[in-house]
């Protein structure tokens, strides 16, 4: 008798960590949008802020859709979630491609600054995460705030 998880069968309950993280990429990308549409407004003008727009929609998506992807498919089995984490990564790469593909002969695209804020942005985002990013079984995902201690004086 064999005492391991079958993957196949093993489902992950509860909040999922991976869209928690998602979303809180999403609120930090706000904090990205007066930087990015001022840098790209004094370089490109009227057009280059349209496509820095257009590429931070991409990017918040892509986030959104990789923790939605995880959290669907780890309620079902865990191998399921690997594979969506293995094969999503090269689908959302696919929706990148098609999603600037469909707009590259529109007039107000500017491929510099499109490019640039696709590439920084998911950098900026990725590490800035990091730092909030719990890697404990107590709280998975998103660390929590600090909460004063109630049976201390407060000093």
């Amino acid at each position: 008798m064999s005492t391991q998880a079958d993957p196949m069968n093993t489902r992950i309950e509860g909040p999922s960590p991976a869209m928690a993280v998602a979303v809180d990429m999403a609120k930090r990308s706000l904090w990205l949008l007066p930087v990015i549409v001022v840098l790209s407004a004094a370089f490109w003008g009227v057009n280059g802020v349209a496509s820095t727009l257009y590429a931070l929609a991409i990017v918040v998506i892509n986030f959104l859709l990789a923790g939605w992807l995880l959290a669907v498919t780890g309620r079902i089995s865990a191998a399921l979630m690997g594979a969506a984490a293995l094969f999503g990564f090269l689908l959302r790469l696919g929706l990148i491609f098609l999603a600037v593909f469909a707009v590259k002969d529109a007039s107000w695209v500017e491929f510099v600054p499109l490019g640039i804020t696709l590439i920084l942005t998911h950098l900026v985002l990725l590490f800035w995460e990091m730092r909030h990013v719990s890697a404990s079984f107590a709280f998975p995902g998103v660390n929590p705030g600090v909460t004063p201690n109630p049976y201390l004086p407060d000093n």
